[in-house]
């Protein structure tokens, strides 16, 4: 579903190109939930945005490919058209449009994109009424401006109605586990875990192990100045809550 190769991505710092990435390989197949783990300033959140589209990064090495294209020259919104989800760090807030109208406007817009009308307005408020129970949404919530006065698990739950309406081929779940006490990351979780299937994938990126006990992942990679440099299954996770990152690195360097 997902090849990247040799992948080296930069960002404008004042007028300089700074390096972020730098030589990134990874495959991800349908069904599978990978994990990003890593320190801060690692690369993680950048790896994340490149798949995305997001503008501000220039990748200037290296192929990233999503069901065998090659999406380098997409913009966000055609990759989301295609079945990119990025569930942000930071959701921004849009007041003065409701969960719902925002929903049914991303909806129709990837519709669209690939030549079908407009859902009927019946069979939406189906699809979102199946959804918001599956994530155990209140119905009051839908009504609200989107993330106006959101908590932190407010958002983060948010996300997740919008990664199931939207069902997409590849959900990239960037920290999702930051700022939510443990109910909040149970709820949160429980969603991801409940729209998992044979025929899409997810990508975890987070500091901690603690999301890794209710979102089980195929695989755990580490990585480190721009680089995986450790891969392995789910007790990878468990090694580097229990070590830190700094026997990696002194692995690295050995």
């Amino acid at each position: 579903m997902l090849k990247i190769k040799n992948l080296h991505a930069s960002i404008d710092d004042n007028g300089v190109l700074k390096s972020i990435l730098k030589g990134i390989n990874l495959e991800i197949k349908a069904g599978e939930v990978h994990a990003i783990m890593g320190p801060n300033g690692s690369g993680k959140s950048t790896l994340a945005s490149v798949v995305a589209g997001k503008e501000e990064f220039e990748v200037t090495k290296g192929t990233v490919l999503f069901n065998d294209e090659d999406i380098e020259d997409l913009a966000a919104e055609e990759r989301a058209h295609k079945g990119i989800f990025l569930s942000f760090q930071y959701p921004v807030e849009i007041p003065g449009v409701s969960v719902t109208n925002f929903m049914k406007t991303a909806i129709n817009e990837t519709r669209k994109a690939k030549g079908l009308e407009e859902m009927p307005a019946k069979e939406m408020l189906k699809l979102i009424r199946e959804k918001s129970e599956l994530l155990e949404i209140d119905r009051k919530f839908l009504s609200r401006s989107l993330n106006e006065g959101f908590s932190g698990g407010e958002k983060k739950r948010n996300e997740i109605f919008q990664m199931a309406m939207l069902e997409p081929k590849l959900a990239i779940l960037d920290e999702t586990d930051s700022g939510l006490d443990i109910d909040a990351l149970r709820i949160v979780a429980n969603g991801v875990n409940k729209l998992k299937s044979k025929d899409n994938a997810v990508l975890v990126i987070t500091h901690y192990q603690r999301l890794l006990e209710y979102i089980v992942p195929d695989f755990v990679h580490v990585l480190l100045d721009g680089r995986i440099v450790k891969s392995g299954g789910k007790e990878l996770a468990h090694e580097l809550e229990e070590k830190g990152y700094d026997w990696i690195k002194e692995e690295v360097n050995a």
